[in-house]
């Protein structure tokens, strides 16, 4: 202990200097020996494990894992350019918590003897993986949407200009089955249009504040849903303005209360119905593959029965609906909208408590 602390300030420093940057990720890194001496620790690290990079270099860094002697080797095999990165499962020790279950990736540096150890929280890795698979699946919507729309909408004048035609040839008695035809066509159209709307229409942006676009929908809300429904304000009022489109968002908040109110339905009869918006920044927060200092959250919780297991990883596919009648675009609209602010619709449902979880960067 005293040999490190007097023989290594000066590296210790350098380390410092050098690794500085590891602070801006999400991630816990640390930088070792093969022998597990800790040369630096990230500030995500440090907040896991509740303690300063300074007190971690006081003990050997294999001690805060589960498995010491796993690391050890995985250090050695390392030093000896067995591997020129190793990956594996571990769980990390805290001070008073639980073991924290991470996926560790071990690379060389340029530096002879020093090896960057990052540890992703398992949840954390799975959420990421979540987020790109929307992300990848947004994109795959757009696409489709803007195809498809595109090929039901040419042929769809058409028809409907022939059942016109034809109407006024046939016998006045058959008209009824020409108007049919008009009044699908007609269905179809606007359909075709809500799925092409985020495409077609400007991004207006402006000064945006989420308090105001909350309000908003409540007072939608209240009007349509005027007894047996709660709504709960919770808001954090320091959450500063940002530059947004204002109608896209309540747009998209309104299609997320809307949904959760048509699933509060038998709640609202037996009048314990309850919609909360929630507000709160999110510090050092990493989605979309990019890091944020700050975020704005957005929660949108209902009471109702959760979403179906059925549709559970689908429920941002466009025509996915769990509701008879339903036309599975509100959500699909929604996450299109909240993308278009960089931004990501994230959610958890268990019977009894559904999160529908907004994030967008904040300057």
């Amino acid at each position: 202990m005293n040999a490190m602390t007097v023989s290594l300030p000066q590296s210790r420093m350098s380390a410092e200097h050098r690794f500085q940057a590891f602070d801006l990720l999400a991630t816990l890194v640390a930088v070792v020996r093969s022998d597990g001496e800790l040369l630096y620790a990230n500030a995500a690290l440090e907040d896991v494990q509740g303690i300063s990079r300074r007190s971690m270099g006081e003990d050997n860094f294999s001690s805060y894992f589960a498995e010491p002697r796993v690391l050890l080797q995985a250090l050695a095999g390392v030093r000896a350019n067995e591997y020129s990165t190793l990956r594996y499962d571990a769980s990390l020790r805290r001070v008073g918590r639980e073991l924290l279950p991470v996926h560790v990736n071990l690379t060389q540096t340029d530096v002879p003897d020093e090896i960057l150890v990052e540890m992703m929280p398992l949840e954390q890795q799975a959420r990421q993986e979540r987020e790109e698979r929307l992300l990848d699946q947004a994109q795959a919507n757009k696409e489709l949407i803007r195809n498809l729309a595109h090929e039901i909408k040419n042929p769809l004048g058409g028809i409907r200009g022939a059942a016109q035609l034809l109407e006024m040839e046939i016998d006045p008695q058959l008209t009824e089955y020409t108007r049919v035809i008009i009044h699908e066509a007609d269905r179809l159209q606007t359909l075709v249009d809500r799925l092409l709307a985020p495409h077609r229409r400007p991004h207006v942006v402006g000064d945006v504040n989420i308090h105001e676009v909350c309000e908003r929908v409540r007072s939608l809300v209240l009007v349509e849903f005027p007894r047996g429904l709660r709504v709960v304000r919770d808001y954090d009022t320091s959450i500063p303005e940002f530059r947004g489109d204002r109608e896209q968002l309540i747009q998209a908040v309104l299609n997320i209360a809307h949904n959760a109110c048509q699933a509060l339905t038998e709640r609202i009869v037996s009048g314990d119905a309850q919609l909360t918006f929630r507000t709160r920044i999110a510090r050092s927060i990493t989605f979309g593959k990019q890091r944020y200092r700050l975020a704005l959250e957005l929660h949108v919780i209902d009471n109702g029965p959760g979403v179906p297991d059925s549709i559970k990883d689908r429920i941002f596919f466009p025509l996915v609906s769990g509701r008879e009648g339903g036309s599975g675009l509100g959500l699909t609209l929604a996450q299109t909208f909240v993308q278009q602010h960089h931004g990501l619709i994230e959610c958890d449902s268990e019977p009894g408590r559904t999160d529908f979880k907004i994030l967008i960067p904040l300057p």
